[in-house]
């Protein structure tokens, strides 16, 4: 028997490899590649999972342990730091796109629960995907970027009360009374569970953690034992899971757990896509091709929309609206848990769970497309998308800057850009620095310079700016799309600015040679040329390497202070 399994096991994985590997080069989220074998793998097609039951045990564990990854991520301090928007957005969308939902379901003629089903599980967007698109793109520092992290993290703590409620509701039982019974017992057991972690977990971890071993030993144990926990009490595992993260996000070991574990959830998880692939219906799937388009084109259009027009509301422009509205058209993987967990209990049919999970790889394979391209999409929409931006000053537009001409633009102020500022202000010249980053153009207007929150990606923001008159364009950006739309919106009005961009490779710098770039910086050479010039310059001489070496730990101490301790992949 285990050898039969194995054997089946190995089977499945080959083909979830290759399947895996067209999904790359198709840029898609892996996630569809795992549910397409499993559709592959299943009785409609190849028929070769037959041990339901074991890789079921291991789908089990994926779930718990993703849930496990989600809460850890998911520090409850975080929530001070989400701001009005996020908790509008958040909640908002998830009340409009609920109610809309189940509307659209009931005139399909879906039963009542199953619309409050479906219509629950349309509403959450996945964070695991939208944080990996976002920092593919070196977006997740820019202010849409942390408006949606912050609206996903709402997402998430509803999803807890959510799968709470609902693994504790079996059918044919008063509802009243055990949702009340339901809340009484989990609240009990959450503030049990925070006092914990707040008090226990900080002093706890840091002796387990001497011990690397030992700690992944323990995070593990800690999250079965909650999750059984939660099991006994009649919630679900899955609940136990999320709050089980949730008590040891407050570690500060929490991201040494994190990527520990993280090679032991993606296998498992695997495991879970698959077997939920495998276990799709096609018999009647012919009678749910409209609800299918319907629901789908609802998630990639309504959503965004619903989230645009809050964002309008509290005054944000339409760019950023729109950027961030782009990341809710799609639902996720906790979507397609709540509708397995609302077969397990009896509420819903398989023929449901297939119905959303189509829908899920229409949305998910959409959104990354939509999400990806999402600044060469904008500019074609931007026209018609003033309907969501109020009149008058926007709250995101962070002007710090009097209206002029100015000698130099910095595109991208965060590390590169601060040695460059330096020498901005050496040469005397009139300047202005235009960061993605909030927090950058706030603290760099408190110091007294002209700065603009912008992101040059943007060609409105481009076009806005007088590159006529300009002498000099520095560019921090790293990427080549990036740069080679900077170059081109320079030349069309001036030939003789002196344009500086950055890159990591040897034929991207040679397209922005092509392009118009004066001069292209490259770091990782720029320092074995560095070392290079002080052996030519200093020869063996041992004190003037020395006083170089004081020169860096001063510079170096001056970087850490203003917060460039860790290198990371620039834009």
């Amino acid at each position: 028997m285990a050898i039969g399994v194995f054997v089946e096991l190995s089977i499945v994985i080959i083909i979830a490899v290759v399947v895996a590997g067209i999904m790359r080069l198709l840029k898609q989220p892996l996630i569809i590649g795992y549910i397409l074998t499993g559709i592959i793998v299943s009785p409609y097609f190849l028929n070769i999972v037959k041990s339901t039951d074991a890789i079921a045990t291991f789908a089990q564990i994926g779930i718990v342990l993703l849930l496990f990854m989600v809460g850890l991520n998911l520090n409850p301090k975080i929530i001070k730091d989400v701001g009005k928007v996020s908790l509008v957005t958040g909640i908002g969308q998830v009340i409009f796109t609920s109610l809309i939902g189940f509307f659209i379901g009931q005139l399909l003629g879906f039963s009542t629960i199953v619309s409050i089903y479906i219509a629950i599980a349309l509403t959450f967007s996945s964070t695991i995907i939208i944080m990996k698109l976002l920092s593919d793109k070196g977006d997740l520092e820019t202010l849409y970027g942390r408006i949606a992290i912050g609206f996903l993290i709402v997402q998430d703590l509803i999803v807890i009360v959510i799968l709470m409620v609902i693994s504790s509701i079996p059918t044919g039982i008063d509802f009243a009374t055990l949702a009340l019974e339901s809340v009484f017992k989990g609240v009990g057991l959450l503030i049990l569970l925070f006092l914990i972690s707040v008090y226990i977990f900080p002093q706890l971890t840091k002796t387990i953690a001497k011990s690397q071993e030992f700690l992944l030993l323990f995070s593990i144990g800690w999250c079965f034992a909650i999750a059984s926990l939660f099991y006994y009490l009649n919630f679900s595992i899955e609940a136990g899971a999320l709050v089980a993260g949730i008590t040891l996000s407050l570690s500060p070991y929490h991201y040494e757990i994190s990527s520990k574990m993280k090679p032991l959830r993606d296998f498992f998880i695997i495991l879970f896509f698959i077997l939920l692939g495998s276990q799709m219906v096609f018999t009647n799937i012919s009678q749910y091709i409209l609800p299918i388009i319907i629901f789908s084109m609802f998630i990639l259009i309504g959503n965004p929309l619903i989230v645009m027009v809050l964002m309008g509301l509290l005054g944000y422009t339409k760019r950023n609206s729109f950027l961030a509205g782009l990341t809710v058209a799609q639902i996720s993987e906790f979507s397609l848990i709540l509708i397995a967990l609302g077969v397990k209990v009896g509420h819903l049919t398989n023929d449901i769970l297939s119905l959303v999970t189509i829908i899920g790889l229409i949305t998910i394979a959409g959104s990354t497309y939509l999400i990806l391209y999402a600044n060469k999409i904008y500019p074609h929409l931007s026209r018609y998308l003033g309907i969501f931006e109020r009149k008058g000053k926007k709250v995101d537009e962070h002007r710090y800057q009097k209206d002029g001409i100015y000698d130099i633009i910095l595109f991208g102020y965060d590390r590169i850009g601060y040695d460059i500022l330096e020498s901005f202000k050496k040469i005397k010249k009139k300047f202005l620095v235009i960061d993605y980053n909030p927090e950058i153009i706030t603290k760099l207007a408190k110091e007294g310079f002209d700065c603009k929150y912008g992101d040059a990606d943007d060609s409105e923001l481009l076009n806005e700016l007088n590159f006529s008159k300009i002498k000099m364009v520095v560019s921090t950006i790293h990427n080549l799309d990036t740069n080679l739309l900077l170059i081109n919106k320079i030349r069309e009005s001036n030939k003789k600015t002196i344009i500086t961009v950055v890159s990591h490779q040897i034929d991207e710098a040679m397209k922005l040679y092509d392009a118009g770039a004066t001069y292209v910086l490259m770091p990782h050479f720029l320092g074995g040329h560095h070392v290079s010039t002080m052996i030519e310059e200093y020869g063996l001489n041992l004190n003037k390497f020395l006083k170089e070496k004081i020169a860096h730990i001063e510079h170096l101490r001056k970087r850490k202070e203003i917060g460039h301790e860790h290198p990371r992949q620039e834009r």
